[in-house]
């Protein structure tokens, strides 16, 4: 059975739900998992959920004991479509109302021995 937690973000609520295995890691951690939900705009726009980032640590917002959150829009200076790696160089992408880009919800697993997450809109 999933738990499921309610943060606000600039105002608008997101729901967080942790699988029954993502509570026992969770659980049996000594530090906090810090989790960043990363909307990134360039050519395209990509949603990325990235586990304990430095980031995430430096703007999160605690959930439980064991589990903070951030929201973090990020955009690349340039186009770069042939780029290989991971990705571009990123630079802040200050949102004057950030509210409607906030997610809804944030889903967070752990399967295979790593972290999973995913976010949404709907």
């Amino acid at each position: 059975m999933s738990v499921s937690y309610t943060v606000d973000f600039h105002g608008k609520t997101v729901q967080i739900e942790l699988t029954k295995t993502a509570q026992s890691h969770l659980a049996q951690n000594q530090t906090p998992l810090f989790v960043e939900m990363e909307l990134y705009f360039s050519c395209l726009i990509r949603k990325k959920v990235r586990f304990n980032s430095s980031r995430a640590k430096d703007s999160a917002i605690p959930v439980s004991d064991h589990l903070s959150v951030s929201f973090h829009p990020v955009m690349t200076r340039a186009c770069n479509k042939d780029y290989e790696g991971d990705a571009p160089p990123l630079t802040e992408f200050p949102i004057e109302k950030p509210a409607p880009y906030v997610p809804r919800w944030l889903k967070i697993d752990y399967k295979g021995g790593g972290w999973q997450g995913e976010f949404g809109y709907d």
